[in-house]
């Protein structure tokens, strides 16, 4: 499937059982309710996915089961987040194979590379595969930047076609818009910075709190899309407190805690993750608690 870099694309948790399994069923109530509140791609396997925690087998399993559930109605991307290249390489190979529209990846995992050796590995993994793939720039969780003479280069792959933006720099959008055109197209990756980086001209949103308010992220973006900018910093302001819980390191228990207020997920982690506690866990509630309450009507944002 073509890949359009735009729109609201959940990067979606993984659903698990009591028995730390896969919770196929609920996986697929979230999904259904992320397609009919408009999203434009699903992303899986990436931070909120607690990708680290997941075996190849769960991901491939992750990867058909969403492929086959959303029949072709949006792209799938799975993340790629390995050690060695030549994992990397491996990991898109199955992607394609299970039926992903693309891939999300992040530099090598643990080792700190330098410059060159995160441009040839990306470079390789690219040249290895016909899948499209969307860098996944975030040097503030995992310590490696990819800067514009280093896109510079990976563009000369031609399936390397979208940053997701996570540098935490608002700048960086005007920077890569005025470097590269439409060459790279730019998905912000970080919620509280998600209407502005909209504006300054980003294509589309990898979102978090969508996992949980999907029709409220999809209202902002679409309200924006025609310039109706009033009304999209309206659920905007009112969503920042919900925002703010993504960018927390205990992100994954915070939406998922925030997906069972919301009826579409349950609090399940995995191992080392332990679900939240005492005063932590009241506070996050309690957020969540005053989200529900003051949520705002939306307009008809699907017909815009």
């Amino acid at each position: 499937m073509h890949i359009e870099w735009k729109g609201v694309m959940p990067a979606v948790t993984t659903k698990f059982t009591e028995n730390d399994e896969l919770d196929l069923h609920m996986f697929k109530v979230n999904l259904k309710a992320q397609l009919e509140a408009g999203v434009h791609g699903i992303v899986l396997g990436g931070t909120l996915g607690e990708a680290s925690t997941l075996s190849d087998e769960e991901k491939r399993i992750l990867t058909r089961e969403t492929v086959a559930f959303v029949n072709g109605k949006v792209p799938v991307l799975i993340n790629i987040a390995e050690q060695t290249t030549k994992g990397a390489v491996e990991a898109a190979t199955k992607a394609k194979e299970d039926g992903a529209s693309g891939l999300m990846m992040l530099p090598p995992m643990r080792y700190k590379a330098g410059d060159h050796e995160v441009v040839q590995y990306f470079k390789t993994v690219a040249n290895s595969t016909s899948l499209p793939i969307m860098v996944y720039n975030n040097p503030v969780d995992y310590k490696i930047e990819v800067t514009l003479e280093m896109f510079e280069e990976l563009l000369h792959c031609e399936n390397i076609q979208a940053v997701k933006e996570s540098t935490r720099d608002i700048s960086n959008v005007t920077r890569i818009k005025n470097r590269f055109g439409d060459r790279l197209k730019i998905m912000t990756g970080v919620d509280t910075l998600a209407l502005e980086s909209l504006l300054m001209g980003a294509d589309g949103w990898i979102a978090g709190l969508v996992d949980a308010f999907p029709a409220e992220t999809v209202a902002i973006y679409e309200l924006q899309r025609v310039g109706r900018i009033k009304e999209a910093l309206e659920i905007y302001r009112w969503f920042l407190p919900l925002l703010e819980l993504d960018i927390n390191p205990k992100l994954v228990q915070n939406i998922k805690l925030a997906e069972v207020a919301t009826g579409i997920g349950t609090e399940h982690v995995r191992a080392p993750r332990l679900p939240l506690m005492g005063e932590e866990r009241k506070l996050v509630l309690k957020v969540i608690e005053h989200g529900l309450k003051t949520r705002p009507q939306l307009p008809d944002y699907k017909n815009l």
